[in-house]
């Protein structure tokens, strides 16, 4: 098969790659229909993840079709249409139990595109199938569903659930990147009394608007601190979620909390970061930060069948998968390319052609 391969820092390239099979009796194999491209993935390749060794297969986001299953497989067959989520889930360990997985430790967690081969490949070989896999609803497409395998429930189990917000609540996003975005969308679902977005372009702004925040602000050319403080009375907001990863986001998050607020991290950090316990001290401020669990990912799934949640708004482009490498160019120029999500297309192949020699044993 083909696939994009990680060759260390600033190096990948799409290549031949060898085709992925069963291993132990509860993994899957799954042809993709559709990946995309993450944040984490450009810092994997600036080198800020060592744990993804060179030669690693790039990717933890797709759909897919079902061709081969282990023994131990039961709730999916060869043909389903499924949703492969960022995180894998043993069901078996601890956390697993506490429907934490992303901390599980029976060998899922997050491992695509960085413990194991990942999602931005003509094949995958998907572990623990029967809990880390979701059917697609009859009726979705992929693009309707593709975005729920990470930033949509890393948005809102991270951003929203983790900061608590409630109905009537101010909200600040700090990044109005995909990310961001997608707070902005879910934190729709919990009815805030208004949605501040904050970021250094217009562009993303503008965007920002267009999924429901109430109020854009440049934090390059306005005093957003203070036009923050004058919007709530001199308090400051009940919520402020950091979708960027950078020190100076996080610290004007703790700035614009309110006594006895919330600040929900979700960008991942790369460098260390001032925590002003000086004046956070005696403020009875909550701060949280998380790893994903997807275990809001059927509830999502569910709100986008039903109409109530429209993901598709976040494809800004669509590339063949054999282009891979042109599109990771283009997501990284986003300030020129305004990219939010690239669509990673496969070359279509017949459901029921698929299914046929699947049956036969011939799935690739």
């Amino acid at each position: 098969m083909k696939a994009l391969v990680y060759h260390g820092p600033g190096e990948r390239a799409w290549e031949s790659a060898p085709d992925p099979s069963i291993i132990d009796a509860t993994d899957a194999v799954v042809r993709i229909d559709a990946s995309t491209i993450c944040g984490t993935d450009l810092h994997i390749l600036k080198g800020d993840v060592p744990a993804v060794k060179p030669g690693t297969i790039l990717g933890h986001e797709a759909v897919g079709t079902v061709v081969e299953i282990g023994s131990a497989v039961s709730t999916i067959a060869v043909g389903d249409r499924v949703l492969v989520s960022c995180i894998t889930s043993c069901g078996r360990c601890r956390f697993c139990k506490e429907a934490k997985y992303g901390l599980c430790i029976g060998g899922g967690g997050w491992i695509f595109g960085h413990l194991i081969d990942g999602l931005q490949a003509e094949f995958a070989r998907v572990p623990f199938a029967d809990t880390s896999v979701y059917k697609i609803p009859e009726g979705l497409s992929d693009e309707q569903v593709l975005f729920v395998s990470d930033i949509l429930p890393t948005a809102y189990e991270v951003g929203v659930l983790k900061g608590g917000v409630e109905p009537g609540d101010t909200v600040a996003i700090v990044g109005a990147g995909p990310i961001g975005l997608a707070a902005i969308m879910t934190a729709k679902l919990h009815t805030p009394g208004r949605i501040i977005a904050i970021d250094l372009a217009d562009s993303r702004l503008a965007k920002a608007l267009e999924f429901g925040a109430d109020v854009a602000m440049n934090n390059g050319n306005e005093d957003v601190l203070a036009k923050v403080m004058e919007m709530t009375g001199g308090l400051g907001v009940d919520v402020a979620i950091e979708a960027v990863g950078v020190p100076d986001t996080f610290e004007l998050c703790t700035q614009l909390i309110r006594p006895g607020g919330r600040v929900a991290n979700v960008g991942v950090h790369g460098k260390c970061v001032t925590l002003h316990l000086e004046t956070l001290w005696i403020r009875d401020v909550t701060i949280t930060a998380a790893l994903v669990n997807a275990n809001t990912t059927a509830k999502l799934l569910r709100l986008i069948e039903g109409g109530r949640l429209d993901p598709t708004p976040f494809a800004t482009h669509h590339l063949p998968l054999a282009d891979s490498e042109a599109a990771y160019d283009l997501f990284a120029d986003a300030a020129t390319s305004h990219a939010l999500k690239i669509v990673l297309e496969a070359v279509p192949v017949g459901h029921e052609a698929l299914v046929g020699a699947g049956a036969a044993g011939d799935v690739r």
